[in-house]
C-alpha cells in the first residue's frame, strides 16, 4: 500500500510569523522590556550560549586588574532573564541590528541565523553571527536556544 500524500506546509506564514518574533525580540531590548521579552521563549532554562573570539578573550583578560574576578572564558553561557534584565537596569540605550536574516522552517520547527551587531548608544560593543532554533507551539512561535559569536570590540567607548 502506497504511504498517505504527503502536503506541503505553506511555510510562507511561518515565516512571516517568525520575522515578527525578531522584531519582538529586537523592539523589546530597546524598550527594556523584560516581561515582553521573555514571552518570546519556550522555557527561562533554555541553552543560551555565547562563543567569543580568541582575541576578544585575551584582551578582556588582559585588562582585568582585579585578581578576584575569574579570567574569561571562550565559550559563556547564560540566560535569557539575565540578558533583559542587565539590559533594563543599564541607564543607556541598548540595541541589537539584525542583518542578513535566513529562516529555514517546515511550519512546526525552525531555525533563524543572522549577523548582529550589539549597540550601546552609538558604540558598537560586539557584533556576530546568532543562531536561534524555534518551535511551533500552541501560543505560536517560541525560541527554543539561542547561540552566537561574539567579537568585542577591540577599541574602547
Amino acid at each position: 500500500m502506497p504511504p498517505p500524500p504527503a502536503f506541503a506546509q505553506d511555510t510562507n506564514a511561518s515565516r512571516q510569523q517568525i520575522e515578527q518574533l525578531v522584531e519582538r525580540f529586537r523592539t523589546a531590548i530597546v524598550d527594556k522590556d523584560t516581561a515582553g521579552f521573555m514571552q518570546l521563549f519556550l522555557r527561562e532554562d533554555i541553552t543560551w550560549n555565547v562563543v567569543y573570539t580568541d582575541d576578544s578573550v585575551l584582551r578582556y583578560n588582559a585588562r582585568l586588574k582585579d585578581t578576584n574576578i575569574p579570567l574569561a572564558t571562550r565559550v559563556q553561557s547564560g540566560s535569557p532573564r539575565a540578558f533583559i534584565e542587565s539590559i533594563a537596569r543599564s541607564k543607556q540605550a541598548r540595541s541589537e541590528a539584525i542583518s542578513n536574516m535566513r529562516i529555514d522552517t517546515d511550519g512546526e520547527i525552525a531555525q533563524v541565523w543572522f549577523d548582529f551587531a550589539f549597540m550601546i548608544g552609538d558604540y558598537k560593543s560586539a557584533w556576530g553571527k546568532e543562531s536561534w532554533q524555534l518551535v511551533r507551539t500552541d501560543a505560536g512561535w517560541k525560541i527554543a536556544g539561542v547561540v552566537w559569536s561574539a567579537e568585542e570590540n577591540p577599541a574602547p567607548r
